[in-house]
């Protein structure tokens, strides 16, 4: 562990971790600046004009049922096609279901893709994996999340960090397995931020924010000779691999603990109580709100967690048999507030002009069986599921792909993880031939071979 006393003294053993560079103020994943956003964009990885654009990623965790909610089958049998009604929306032809009306009256900004499926196993992990990084993690290699090679290629606009994940990072799915959402083979330095508070609660403060206990303020007053404790620290590092990152991590740390504009965008006490009340006063809610803030603030990639765990909550994991939720629990329990938050998110980035450079993308691990089972709820279903998207380019109203009758499995134009990324990383204004310095300095594509964005959309 590593930690920074009064006297500017360190200790390590074992190497380091996310929790040692917190310790010390290095907050996880900074990123790089303006420098390598300019390297990159010469060597042809980013695009011209795409500096403003970024991304929301919200991933519903636990797998929120397609059938029951944006695919539904009136016509099937009622086993399929579930207690709920589908209704128009202001798009015509497209309908939803009645449980999620905010979205009915919104349909014009998104756009849905109903054929999305991937061959992993039917378990949370192995989804969220795919799903955040366009890939299965294979022979060890841990593919770093789409916002961490965001972080990498372009860095870091302001003092706030180009990645943040709210309001913590995933728990866990049962299956034991890494859950996507860290820099993986691009190392610590672009994991992501992650809050680790609640932000829907009234005495909510930004944790790592908040100066260590080991450091006195009148030493963060003095910001002057940060840079001697800073460099005191990090030279007893330089024979090991860790040196460099650390000691960049400890510039930009300090920058953002002591940044007027990073604790600005935090504070959600900024908002009228009105806009926070639009939003929803829950976590979910607020954790949307702060994402409009952080992207408005200049973060580059911000990732919503509906839920944290599949285990100690009910969220989209349906089963029906306790501790889970029932098909008519979600209706209840779930549905009011991700549709009221959802649709306040996306009214708030038009309002503001910011949608047309901001990607919203809605995402899952997998969808729900075509068949309710004997306790009232579905199970995991990986083969056919729905997503969608919204900004960035993204053209609203549309439906791309469709699943057979039962929605089973895709019936035309199948859609796997891999095009999600890429349709993201297009969205960012990302070269998607680019390749990363992989395990063992290997190049490393972006997204494998032959998969592209799903140009449907744009």
């Amino acid at each position: 562990m590593l930690s920074l006393s009064g006297r500017g003294q360190a200790q390590t053993c074992n190497g380091l971790t996310r929790r040692d560079f917190m310790q010390v103020g290095a907050l996880g994943a900074i990123g790089l600046g303006l420098p390598q956003y300019l390297a990159a964009k010469e060597a042809g990885k980013v695009k011209p004009g795409y500096e403003d654009r970024a991304c929301i990623m919200i991933f519903n965790l636990g797998a929120p049922s397609h059938i029951d909610l944006f695919d539904m089958k009136p016509n099937a049998a009622a086993e399929v096609r579930g207690p709920f009604n589908p209704i128009d929306t202001v798009v015509p032809g497209l309908q939803l279901s009645e449980v999620l009306p905010c979205h009915a009256k919104i349909a014009d900004k998104f756009s849905l893709v109903r054929s999305c499926h991937h061959t992993g196993a039917a378990v949370h992990d192995a989804g969220w994996q795919m799903m955040q990084t366009g890939r299965q993690f294979t022979g060890g290699v841990n593919t770093p999340h789409a916002g961490a090679v965001v972080s990498y290629l372009r860095g870091r606009k302001t003092d706030l960090p180009p990645f943040v994940v709210l309001p913590e990072l995933m728990g866990r799915g049962g299956g034991n397995l890494p859950n996507g959402q860290a820099g993986g083979f691009l190392g610590k330095a672009h994991d992501p931020f992650s809050l680790n508070a609640d932000p829907s609660q009234p005495n909510f403060k930004v944790p790592d924010l908040l100066p260590p206990p080991e450091i006195g303020e009148a030493r963060l007053e003095r910001r002057r000779k940060m840079r001697d404790v800073v460099d005191g620290v990090v030279s007893s590092f330089e024979s090991s691999e860790s040196a460099q990152m650390l000691n960049s991590n400890f510039e930009a740390a300090f920058r953002m603990m002591t940044s007027p504009q990073a604790r600005n965008a935090f504070d959600l006490t900024q908002e009228s109580t009105a806009m926070r009340e639009r939003y929803g006063m829950n976590r979910f809610g607020q954790c949307c709100l702060l994402a409009r803030r952080l992207i408005e603030a200049g973060v580059r990639f911000v990732t919503v967690n509906t839920f944290l765990t599949v285990f100690n909550e009910v969220t989209w994991d349906i089963h029906g048999s306790k501790p889970f939720t029932s098909i008519e629990g979600m209706k209840d329990i779930v549905c009011p507030m991700y549709d009221k938050a959802y649709a306040a998110l996306i009214e708030d980035l038009s309002e503001r002009g910011l949608l047309g450079k901001t990607m919203v993308c809605n995402i899952a691990e997998f969808g729900r069986t075509p068949r309710v089972n004997p306790a009232g709820g579905r199970d995991h279903w990986p083969q056919c599921y729905t997503v969608y998207f919204a900004g960035g380019g993204v053209q609203g109203g549309r439906v791309v792909g469709a699943s057979d009758p039962i929605g089973g499995v895709p019936a035309d134009r199948p859609v796997g993880p891999g095009e999600i990324v890429a349709t993201i990383f297009h969205s960012m204004g990302l070269n998607l031939e680019t390749h990363l310095p992989g395990p063992a300095g290997r190049p490393f594509p972006i997204v494998d071979f032959g998969k592209k964005e799903i140009h449907e959309l744009f």
